[in-house]
């Protein structure tokens, strides 16, 4: 009886908070089973939270959901450790267009750089994304020139190879990496690079743009000045790689 009344309670607290249409629905079962009674309330807010979220365009429905609750993606985002411990550390992450296009990115362009080489490719990929001069999405960014012969901007996109991930340890972690910086996490290792190139070549766009930094087997650039105008008439000979 003590357990009955402390459900009877429950539900009673319950439908205080609910709205009148809610509440009626909730009154109008058939039932006096304080259990069921609460079931069927759960299972309507329920529905209503569904349909609700079904109205949310995709684009923002990303972004609500760009971070696990657990809290450790929010700590990500504010202070990110360059490690291999500590991103294999962190979630297994996933996520809408952008996720999968910068996660693919980094798995063909950088994964085998160490995590900092990772991080600093995907500080240029955003970077160009937040530039005037390349388009403004990631999967644009990627697959600018995609299809055009010396045209495209990361080498994989056209190299007549199917991206196809064999690597899942690897796809995993950039994947992390992805989630990471697309969530606003800060990018600190580049200076602001929106190009870069192996150690293994130097192509001529190398020698006009500021070099901001060396991390593992890549350079980092950014364009500036006089050279972003002139820019606008020669896209489609700079390539990345």
């Amino acid at each position: 009886m003590r357990l009955l009344g402390m459900l009877v309670l429950a539900s009673a607290v319950a439908l205080s908070g609910l709205s009148g249409q809610a509440r009626a629905d909730v009154i109008l079962s058939q039932s006096d089973d304080p259990t069921v009674i609460l079931d069927e309330q759960l299972e309507r807010l329920l529905s209503r939270e569904h349909v609700a979220i079904g109205k949310l365009k995709a684009a923002r429905l990303e972004r609500l959901s760009s971070l696990p609750t657990n809290g450790k993606f929010e700590k990500a985002a504010l202070g990110v450790n360059y490690s291999r411990a500590w991103i294999d550390a962190q979630p297994v992450a996933n996520g809408g267009e952008s996720w999968r296009c910068l996660s693919e990115a980094l798995y063909f362009e950088a994964r085998g750089e160490s995590v900092q080489g990772q991080f600093a490719v995907a500080e240029v990929i955003l970077n160009r994304v937040d530039s005037r001069n390349f388009p403004n999405s990631v999967c644009g960014v990627i697959n600018q020139g995609t299809g055009r012969k010396f045209q495209c901007q990361f080498t994989y996109t056209c190299d007549g190879h199917a991206e196809k991930i064999h690597e899942r340890a690897a796809y995993n972690r950039v994947g992390k990496i992805a989630k990471i910086m697309i969530a606003g996490a800060a990018r600190p290792l580049t200076n602001g690079a929106t190009h870069y190139h192996t150690t293994a070549v130097r192509p001529a766009w190398s020698r006009k743009f500021r070099h901001t930094a060396k991390i593992g087997v890549h350079h980092f650039y950014r364009m500036g000045g006089e050279v972003v105008a002139r820019r606008r008439n020669a896209q489609s000979q700079i390539k990345l790689r």
